[in-house]
């Protein structure tokens, strides 16, 4: 049976290297709705490549023109059009959606029983009780697409989540990982943006650089895997070949490797719980080492912030996402410098007072508040 595959976030990276899955392999998918955002140019690439039946565009102005040029298909815009394009009739949406705005129309997904491939962080680390438990009130799958969590999810598959000793998470460093703290004082966004194993949009780049999207991955494990915060151990591993690893009660420690390759792990997300060929293997006659080293919470505050949200739960991890995505916004226009990025997160979350078994709404207050201009 050929899969239809929905997407929000169709031009950004992870949508532009799902399309590359889908469009190698016609035998078992086909491209659904479709969500762009602002870019058109590209998007009209999808269009010409794909013709997928439902596309929603940030602008309504945009929406109107395409219409025109594509009588064909069906154009929709803004909020709305996401949680159409989230509802559509597929068999899995991919949310690879930027940002917050992805809550909604996944928790719609949700509960109209579509199965999601996660790859919206935001999503999780904003409202993940939330997110987790309409999964298991519609019986919907939840299948994670970044690299980190794919790997946990095939290292789990089959196990006894009571004989889990610990999960780690490796991380690989980001753009300045060989770098100290003064020396960061001096780094420009292009910089930052040159990330040494990752091809990436210019968020999760940064993210990476500052070592936030560790701390939202270790945010997403918890609730993904249902584990203590305690057994979410991260590791410095600078070839990004292991992407995590599961250690069990009797020690033994299992392990996903492969290449830095994102569409392994979308491939994945969208055949479970079978396999399909894919031609880009590791070659394990070139490796020659893997190091690991222990994360300094010194040198990387962000993770630091994450795990200490984490900890507290309630509307912390909410307002910690938040105030990155407006800190990591204004580094990216040069309005602040790359180490203010944190400063503004420890900042907003020290004025933030918690509050534990939040509500949708309050959940989108807050992330309205924190990511707008407080200053």
């Amino acid at each position: 049976m050929i899969k239809t595959i929905s997407i929000l976030g169709v031009t950004g990276s992870i949508g532009s290297q799902a399309l590359d899955v889908i469009k190698n392999n016609p035998e078992h998918f086909k491209l659904g709705a479709v969500s762009a955002g602002r870019n058109i140019k590209q998007l009209q690439e999808v269009l010409r490549d794909f013709n997928p039946p439902l596309v929603s565009v940030q602008d309504e102005n945009d929406a109107a023109a395409l219409q025109k040029d594509y009588p064909h298909i069906e154009f929709t815009y803004g909020e709305q059009g996401l949680n159409q394009v989230a509802v559509y009739n597929s068999d899995l949406l991919l949310t690879a959606i930027l940002g917050s705005v992805g809550l909604r129309p996944t928790l719609m997904a949700i509960e109209a029983g579509i199965d999601i491939a996660l790859a919206n962080k935001e999503t999780l680390v904003a409202a993940g009780d939330i997110v987790m438990n309409a999964a298991r009130e519609n019986n919907v799958n939840i299948i994670p697409v970044d690299s980190e969590h794919s790997a946990l999810f095939q290292c789990l598959k089959g196990e006894n989540e009571k004989e889990i000793s610990q999960i780690i998470i490796t991380a690989s460093g980001g753009s300045f990982r060989d770098l100290n703290r003064t020396a960061l004082h001096s780094v420009t966004l292009k910089d930052a943006l040159n990330h040494p194993n990752w091809s990436m949009g210019q968020k999760i780049t940064i993210d990476s650089a500052t070592m936030m999207n560790k701390g939202f991955e270790v945010i997403e494990a918890k609730h993904l895997f249902d584990v203590e915060v305690s057994q979410i151990t991260t590791l410095l591993h600078k070839e990004s070949i292991v992407h995590s690893m599961v250690e069990f009660i009797d020690n033994s420690i299992m392990a996903q490797l492969g290449n830095s390759d994102m569409r392994t792990a979308i491939q994945y997300a969208f055949t479970h719980p079978k396999r399909i060929h894919k031609n880009n293997p590791l070659s394990m006659n070139e490796l020659t080492q893997l190091n690991f080293k222990p994360m300094d919470f010194d040198r990387f505050k962000m993770l630091k912030f994450a795990y200490d949200a984490l900890e507290a739960g309630g509307t912390l991890p909410t307002v910690m996402n938040a105030a990155n995505e407006f800190a990591v916004a204004e580094f990216l226009q040069g309005r602040i410098k790359f180490l203010e990025i944190e400063e503004i997160v420890e900042e907003r979350m020290l004025q933030h007072n918690n509050i534990q078994n939040p509500d949708l709404e309050t959940i989108l207050e807050l992330d309205a508040r924190y990511k707008s201009n407080m200053r």
